[in-house]
């Protein structure tokens, strides 16, 4: 999986040469007009849609990754354990890959073993892109309830603490929900990669 946040781009590297006509370059030079340090000022959609669609052209060999091979089971491109030293995809940790941070934007790979999963997080102030680069992903989001909303559904006396107001209880219950803030959970392992791809010119 290839991601991009405010910048967060994911993805991974072999003994490339430096070119700046690769497409991890040209990724790293357009968020690099597109994003200010410390996201100081929003992105316009035009400049997002332009990363989309320059994410959108990303193929693991681009990032060093060799393309999928049906017969593997590592589950996870270049980062899979040796063949005598597997274990189930299920049980191999998820590989975090740096690929470029600064105080603009972040690129970075996730390779993601069978039914792994990482938990519910948010990203606050952060524009986030990502492209699947093998198999397939399943995500869950939320937006907050606008507060306006909320105070419309419920009575003076109610907090929300209490439960749900009766316009987000119209049948559509499993359209909200109430989240609590929790910890970094003690089974989630996450174990760093070295990045292979073409080397970026900063």
């Amino acid at each position: 999986m290839v991601c991009m946040y405010r910048g967060l781009v994911t993805m991974t590297k072999k003994a490339f040469p430096s070119s700046s006509s690769s497409s991890v370059q040209e990724l790293y030079d357009l968020c690099i007009m597109t994003f200010t340090p410390s996201g100081t000022s929003p992105a316009s959609p035009q400049a997002i849609q332009k990363l989309c669609s320059l994410l959108d052209t990303i193929r693991p060999a681009d990032i060093g990754l060799k393309e999928e091979d049906q017969g593997d089971d590592r589950g996870h491109g270049l980062f899979g354990l040796p063949r005598l030293n597997r274990v189930g995809r299920w049980a191999q940790p998820i590989t975090y890959v740096d690929v470029h941070e600064c105080d603009s934007f972040t690129m970075c790979i996730f390779c993601f073993p069978t039914s792994s999963v990482i938990p519910l997080h948010n990203h606050p102030g952060m524009t986030v892109l990502s492209k699947v680069l093998y198999g397939s992903l399943h995500v869950k989001a939320y937006d907050w309830v606008e507060p306006e909303k909320m105070q419309r559904c419920m009575g003076p006396n109610d907090s929300p603490a209490t439960g749900k107001g009766d316009e987000l209880n119209d049948g559509n219950e499993e359209d909200y929900a109430w989240l609590a803030q929790i910890g970094t959970p003690d089974d989630l392992y996450m174990r760093s990669g070295e990045y292979q791809g073409p080397v970026i010119k900063v």
